[in-house]
């Protein structure tokens, strides 16, 4: 007599096998998310250091590593969703938005760069405070020129984030790095206001020293 659970081995056996493949495509793809990482957080410090070339250099390679793990992933889409892709793809969008801003660029899209939505969105996010580092480098060096275009940007990308009023499962915690964002930007204003007063004081008092020692 046969028992319910006799075809039971091989629905095991085919799970079994399809979790190995998974596995097995799991393994390829996590160093390749380690290399885009990688080189894309040497292109954001290339970024700061104003050596441009070498940062767009790093932001194509972390490119070609991603068409690579797309490319592993065809077979397994499910995996494109998890967090060592996504953080990969998010750290991509960082390092390639700071570089459109810093140069004055139009942002790439989403579609361009070849990564979710959700991944998209929270690189764009962690972006700003790559710019607040940057403009805060280029106060120190006394150079405000720039600080109110940098600033609206930073404006403009949280006035984006905060529309997008949807679960975290689906924009993979896009909350969370939107709060950090509005911290960001509201130091930033508050630092950059303060280096503007401080240096509209100091040209006064430069002016009135000229005058008095005429």
């Amino acid at each position: 007599m046969k028992k319910p659970t006799d075809n039971l081995q091989s629905i095991a056996d085919q799970i079994r096998a399809d979790f190995s493949a998974k596995d097995a495509t799991r393994e390829k793809v996590l160093p390749l998310c380690r290399d885009v990482i990688r080189n894309s957080s040497q292109a954001i410090r290339a970024i700061h250091r104003q050596q441009f070339d070498r940062a767009k250099k790093g932001l194509a390679a972390a490119s070609s590593l991603l068409d690579e793990i797309k490319n592993a992933l065809a077979d397994c889409r499910e995996l494109e969703g998890r967090g060592f892709v996504r953080d990969a793809q998010k750290e991509f969008v960082e390092g390639s938005v700071t570089l459109a801003v810093v140069r004055a660029e139009p942002l790439p899209r989403p579609d361009e760069l070849g990564v979710d939505h959700a991944a998209y969105l929270n690189g764009l996010g962690e972006a700003v405070g790559e710019l607040r580092r940057y403009l805060l480098d280029s106060m120190r060096r006394g150079d405000l020129s720039r600080g109110e275009e940098l600033l609206e940007a930073m404006d403009d990308i949280y006035g984006v984030l905060v529309t997008m009023d949807f679960p975290d499962a689906i924009t993979g915690g896009l909350r969370r790095t939107t709060d950090m964002v509005r911290g960001v930007l509201e130091k930033t204003r508050g630092d950059l206001t303060l280096a503007v007063r401080q240096k509209e004081l100091e040209s006064r008092l430069g002016e009135f020293e000229e005058k008095s020692s005429c």
